[in-house]
């Protein structure tokens, strides 16, 4: 196995870097990797984002939103969570989570922790998951990644994924939320995180020379336009949800708002507006303004303007509207 070393914490490159190793490098030995993003919300890949993500919070502390190349749910990262990925031959047919979770909860009792591998996917301490599993397959090699909440704020954790209750509908896969723990609460000796990474890749090599692999500029190149082509793009963050339905409410000093739509690849297909406000034109002529847009903060913002919601909603402003439409 060989060791990447990635000490970047930008999460469009972090997902990038996997994406690219296990498409382009070559190796009976696999490869291994270690790693931290910045704060983010990690999306899965058949979700709809919007159903996963705390919309308002997320955009205040300007956290990015990124889909994964691998199922399962949403997770958030943060500077307090370290991310490990095996890139492997296929030793089995199908998806197996157990023989790449084992190594992390055997390696993790040499440290002292008695971690268990529950259901399909998690690894866990009393009950308490630490750690969500995932996994794509790509011409007979495997990408498995995974989380190890080490010493995350488990309160930016649970607010950055706590969706609102409106009503939406689609097929995308849901998240199953979790009791949360870190690791660090339960280590006999408790050490820095930077200190547990290198026990962890320690351990994980069998107290063995490690063997580092470094990327020729030609890879860190290539790296960089997957990142700016995929990874930032809002196609594959946002556009590449499931079609959904979506319901949002709203009370204000004009009356009670219903918005009714319907989005397919991230934009506005069909949109309905009902409630008890008083309205100068026909409704429909301002729903047709939104139609084909993008379904998100900014193209909303750019859509509505501030002349046409006094003719249509009376004393509604701009941004009542806007936060009841994505907030």
């Amino acid at each position: 196995m060989f060791y990447i070393r990635n000490d970047c914490h930008d999460p469009h490159y972090n997902l990038a870097l996997e994406e690219y190793v296990l498409k382009n490098l070559c190796s009976k030995h696999g490869f291994l990797l270690l790693w931290q993003n910045q704060p983010a919300v990690i999306i899965g890949r058949f979700q709809n984002t919007i159903e996963e993500v705390n919309a308002e919070y997320v955009r205040k502390r300007h956290i990015p939103v990124v889909r994964r190349i691998t199922g399962g749910g949403a997770v958030y990262h943060d500077l307090g969570n370290l991310n490990f990925s095996f890139i492997e031959e296929n030793e089995v047919e199908g998806i197996d989570f157990r023989i790449f979770s084992e190594r992390i909860a055997k390696t993790l009792a040499k440290l002292g922790v008695q971690a268990e591998i529950s259901g399909r996917n998690d690894i866990t301490i009393d009950g308490k998951k630490f750690s969500g599993n995932a996994q794509y397959q790509y011409k007979g090699r495997t990408l498995h990644h995974g989380t190890l909440l080490y010493d995350s704020n488990l309160e930016d954790v649970q607010k950055a994924l706590q969706v609102k209750a409106d009503k939406i509908e689609s097929k995308g896969i849901k998240s199953v939320r979790s009791r949360v723990t870190n690791i660090i609460d339960y280590l006999p000796e408790k050490v820095s995180l930077q200190e547990f990474q290198a026990l962890l890749l320690g351990y994980l090599f069998n107290e063995q020379p490690i063997q580092e692999y470094f990327l020729a500029p030609a890879d860190l190149e290539n790296i960089q336009r997957l990142v700016t082509e995929k990874y930032r793009t809002w196609e594959w963050n946002y556009g590449y949800s499931p079609p959904y339905n979506i319901k949002k409410t709203g009370r204000f000093a004009c009356g009670g708002l219903e918005i009714y739509f319907q989005v397919e690849k991230g934009l506005i297909q069909s949109c309905r507006i009902y409630g008890d406000f008083f309205s100068n034109g026909e409704i429909d002529r301002f729903e047709k303004k939104l139609l084909g847009i993008r379904y998100d903060r900014e193209a909303l913002e750019k859509a509505v303007e501030e002349d046409e919601l006094k003719f249509f909603f009376g004393s509604l402003t701009r941004e009542e509207l806007i936060h009841c439409l994505i907030d």
